[in-house]
C-alpha cells in the first residue's frame, strides 16, 4: 500500500506542470536584448542630433569672405571719423564759392549728395597705403557747358599725396526744381540784378589718380 502511494505521488509530480523559472530567464533574455537595441538607437539618435546642431552652429556662426565688402574687411573707425570731416570741409567750400565761382545767391546741397560722396571717399580710399589720409581732393561743379574748380583740399597737409580724387558735381536740371527756384532768388541792394539760387543734384562724377602710378586711372558715375 506504501510503495502504491509513493508510485501515484511520483506520477502526479511527473504530470505536474514544470517550473517558469526556465521561461523567465528566457524572458529576461530577451527583453535586457530589447533594451540593449533600444538604448544603441537613442544613443545614435542623439549623436546625429548633437552633430547636427553643430553643423548647423557652425553655418550660422560662419561668416563668407564673399559676404563681406571690402569696406568692411579693411573698417578702420578714424578713416570713418576722418570721412566726416572731410564731407563737411566740402559742404563749407561750397558753400563759401557761391559768391565766387558759382555766382549765385543761394545753393542749396542734398544731405543724400554728401552722404555719396561720403561713401566714395572710403570705397576708393581703402586700397590706397596711407588711406584718405594720402587724398588731394579736387572738387569742381558743372555749370553752362563748363566745369569751375571750387576748391582743392589736402586731407592731410603733412603727408605727400598718394592719390588724386576729383568730385565733379553737377547742378539739378530735372525735375520741379528749374520751375520754382526763381522763388530762392536774392536781391543785393546796392545792385538790381538778381542772382538765382542753384541746387546740386545727388549724382556726381569721381576721378581717382594714383599720383604714384601715372597708368592708374578710375573714373566713376555715382
Amino acid at each position: 500500500m506504501h510503495e502504491e502511494l509513493i508510485s501515484s505521488l511520483s506520477s502526479e509530480d511527473s504530470s505536474l506542470p514544470s517550473t517558469p523559472t526556465s521561461d523567465a530567464s528566457s524572458k529576461r533574455l530577451s527583453w535586457s536584448k530589447l533594451m540593449q537595441k533600444l538604448h544603441r538607437s537613442q544613443s545614435l539618435d542623439s549623436d546625429s542630433d548633437n552633430h547636427s546642431s553643430t553643423d548647423d552652429a557652425s553655418d550660422a556662426g560662419s561668416i563668407s569672405l564673399a559676404d563681406l565688402s571690402e569696406s568692411d574687411l579693411f573698417f578702420d573707425p578714424t578713416e570713418e571719423a576722418l570721412c566726416k570731416e572731410v564731407v563737411q570741409l566740402i559742404a563749407l567750400n561750397l558753400t563759401d564759392a557761391k559768391d565766387g565761382v558759382l555766382h549765385c545767391s543761394k545753393l542749396l546741397i542734398p544731405e543724400k549728395l554728401l552722404e555719396h560722396i561720403g561713401q566714395e571717399l572710403v570705397h576708393l580710399s581703402v586700397s590706397e597705403p596711407c588711406g584718405l589720409r594720402g587724398a588731394l581732393v579736387d572738387l569742381c561743379v558743372e555749370q553752362d557747358g563748363s566745369c569751375e574748380a571750387v576748391a582743392e583740399i589736402s586731407v592731410d597737409p603733412d603727408l605727400v599725396p598718394t592719390f588724386q580724387l576729383t568730385l565733379v558735381l553737377r547742378l539739378d536740371s530735372q525735375g520741379l526744381w528749374p520751375k520754382i527756384q526763381g522763388l530762392f532768388a536774392g536781391r543785393s541792394p546796392s545792385s538790381p540784378v538778381v542772382r538765382h539760387a542753384l541746387k546740386l543734384s545727388t549724382g556726381f562724377r569721381a576721378i581717382k589718380r594714383k599720383l604714384y602710378c601715372s597708368e592708374e586711372l578710375l573714373i566713376e558715375e555715382c
